[in-house]
């Protein structure tokens, strides 16, 4: 009796305690429905129509996703955002494994806390201070090309920024160096989470620093090295900040990513519809980019 009583006493608590849980919530998940999800929702409604932002809105159904599709100039911002991705995300991680291992050796050094803080240095710099800095560098006369000249190899010299052919590698370097600090340091957490006893087993069974690096190292980071690449592939898919200050999407259209043609057709040229549509678009590429690789490293750690 008296448990049945205890029970049923639970049995009305709970609602009340679930009902208070959500009364503290209220306010975060209001600002969540109205600055994410409402503005989400607004943006695939006027990916549908034909709209300049000020005038009445004329639907069109598919016709801006047909475009995005058969335009060849539109079509080509998301193959350029997804050339960054190599520079953005797969340069950075493994700068940032062999970084990591080797800082990992000297951890007692006052040289590995040297070379942890100049590394992360990217992540504090505002990127549009990056993108002027680069700027700079990379001119014409710039310290890249005097240091060129400097060694002998003055005819390799040119606009990095400027050409045609180096423009959009230009911005993957500079896409690298601001990422490259924050993959050394997720990497270099992960390994001061594995157990000190597997390299000194594996060096009594004769392993060297490379085996060890395949066999122990590289399969207990999976997880930090899913979480490198879904963060660097979303920063390379939706950049904006250093391709903006640095080259605007010039020379041309070589380095016009997503981000920045929907800036430009939104509010240069007014049409909102296609812009849009990019948008929405672009949020599907990150989610089939970042979902399955997601799903691949939570696979892994079981």
């Amino acid at each position: 009796m008296a448990r049945s009583l205890v029970r049923g006493r639970r049995t009305r608590r709970r609602p009340r305690s679930a009902w208070l849980g959500w009364l503290f919530a209220l306010p975060a998940v209001t600002v969540y429905l109205v600055f994410v999800i409402r503005p989400l929702l607004l943006t695939v409604q006027y990916s549908f129509y034909d709209w300049n932002g000020i005038g009445p809105a004329t639907w069109v159904g598919l016709d801006n996703y047909v475009r995005l599709v058969t335009d060849s100039e539109l079509f080509a911002t998301i193959v350029h955002a997804f050339e960054l991705i190599l520079f953005f995300s797969f340069v950075p991680v493994l700068l940032g494994l062999a970084v990591a291992a080797t800082i990992r050796r000297i951890a007692q050094s006052r040289l590995a806390l040297v070379a942890r803080t100049v590394l992360f240095l990217p992540q504090v710099i505002p990127l549009v201070a990056a993108g002027i800095m680069w700027t700079w560098l990379l001119s014409t006369t710039g310290l890249i090309n005097q240091l060129l000249t400097a060694v002998g190899l003055g005819s390799l010299t040119r606009a990095w920024l400027g050409d045609f052919d180096t423009a959009l590698p230009a911005v993957g370097v500079i896409g690298a160096w601001v990422q490259i600090g924050l993959c050394t340091l997720l990497l270099l957490a992960g390994m001061s989470k594995i157990d000190n006893s597997l390299y000194e087993a594996a060096r009594l069974d004769g392993a060297g620093p490379v085996r060890e690096f395949r066999s122990i190292t590289l399969p207990s980071l999976r997880q930090e090295i899913g979480v490198c690449l879904t963060v660097t592939i979303i920063s390379a898919l939706a950049s904006f900040d250093i391709i903006y200050v640095s080259t605007q999407g010039g020379p041309g259209n070589a380095t016009m990513v997503p981000g920045l043609e929907i800036y430009y057709l939104a509010f240069a040229e007014r049409e909102i519809g296609m812009a849009s549509a990019l948008a929405v678009a672009l949020t599907v590429l990150v989610l089939l980019c970042v979902l399955p690789l997601q799903r691949i490293t939570r696979d892994g750690t079981r």
